[in-house]
C-alpha cells in the first residue's frame, strides 16, 4: 500500500469531532497549537512533547506531532523563553505541526486513556463519575483478580512498574474505578460512586488519609505509566483512517 497524506487542516477538523473537544473545560489548548507543513505523510506520537521526543521525530522525518501533554498550559508565563524557546523553535525550524489533546483523549469512549488501561489491565467499564464522565467504574474481567494485591500485581505485570498501593492487599475487589494520570482528587467520587479500589497515575499526600479513613484501597501507578495507551491507539486509528504512517515513540518517565 502506498504512503498517503492527509491534509493539516482536515485532520484538525477530524480529531476535533471524533474527540469531541468542545464538550470539555479544559487547563490547555485541545487541537492545532503549532502549525507546519500543510501536508502530513507521516505522524509521531508520544506522551508529552518534550525536546527528546521532537528530536526523535525530527530523525523519522515526521511532519506532525500528536501528543497528549502539550503547551500553552492555564497559568503559565506566556513569556517564549528557555525551554519553551527551544521546543517551539525546533518545531517551527523544522515545518512539523504540534497537536496536542487532554481530557478529550482521556475519555474518548475507544481510543482514550481510561478505555485503553482498561484493555490492557482487562477491566470492564460500566459506569462514569467525576468531571465531565472522565472516571471509569467496573470490573474485572481476570478472574485472578479478587483483591487489592491481586490488581497491584497485574499492574505491575502489564505496567512494567510496581504501584504505590495504599490499603489492605487482601482487601476483597468486586468494583474497581480508574482514572489514569493526575486524578487522584477523583477518588472522593470514586468512593461515592461505591467502588472497592481506585486506580490512578499520581498521588498526593491527602489521598492517603481518605483511602485508609473511607476503607477504599487506592493504586498509585504512575502518570505517564496509565497514560501510554491513548495516544497510541489515536496514532493506529488515524494511520488507518488516512493511510499515513505513524510511530509511536515513548520517551520514559518515572512519575
Amino acid at each position: 500500500m502506498n504512503q498517503q497524506s492527509v491534509d493539516r487542516d482536515e485532520l484538525a477538523k477530524f480529531l476535533a469531532l471524533t474527540l469531541e473537544i468542545t464538550r470539555f473545560h479544559d487547563y490547555c489548548p485541545n487541537g492545532l497549537q503549532v502549525a507546519g507543513i500543510t501536508s502530513i505523510k507521516t505522524l509521531v506520537t508520544g506522551v508529552t512533547a518534550n525536546l527528546a521526543l521532537l528530536e526523535a521525530a525530527i530523525d523519522l522525518k515526521a511532519d506532525a506531532v500528536l501528543v497528549h501533554h502539550g503547551y500553552f498550559w492555564r497559568g503559565e508565563d506566556a513569556c517564549v523563553v528557555g525551554i519553551k524557546q527551544k521546543r517551539l523553535k525546533l518545531l517551527l525550524a523544522h515545518d512539523m505541526s504540534l497537536f496536542a489533546y487532554h481530557l478529550p483523549l482521556d475519555a474518548h469512549p475507544t481510543l482514550g486513556n481510561n478505555a485503553q488501561l482498561a484493555k490492557v489491565l482487562e477491566l470492564c467499564a460500566d459506569a462514569r463519575f467525576g468531571v465531565d464522565d472522565l472516571g471509569c467504574l467496573g470490573t474485572a474481567m481476570n478472574a485472578s483478580i479478587r483483591t487489592a494485591g491481586d490488581l497491584a500485581l497485574v499492574v505491575e505485570a502489564k505496567l512494567g512498574r510496581r504501584p504505590l498501593l495504599i490499603g489492605d492487599p487482601a482487601q476483597p475487589v468486586r468494583r474497581i474505578a480508574w482514572c489514569t494520570g493526575a486524578a487522584q482528587n477523583f477518588m472522593v467520587d470514586a468512593i461515592a460512586s461505591g467502588a472497592d479500589i481506585y486506580l490512578s497515575g499520581e498521588i498526593s499526600e491527602p489521598t492517603v488519609h481518605l483511602a485508609r479513613e473511607a476503607g477504599v484501597a487506592y493504586l498509585a501507578c504512575g502518570h505517564h505509566a496509565t497514560e501510554r495507551y491513548g495516544v497510541q491507539a489515536l496514532g493506529q486509528f488515524l494511520a488507518r483512517q488516512f493511510g499515513i504512517a505513524h510511530h509511536f515513540i515513548d520517551i520514559d518517565n518515572p512519575v
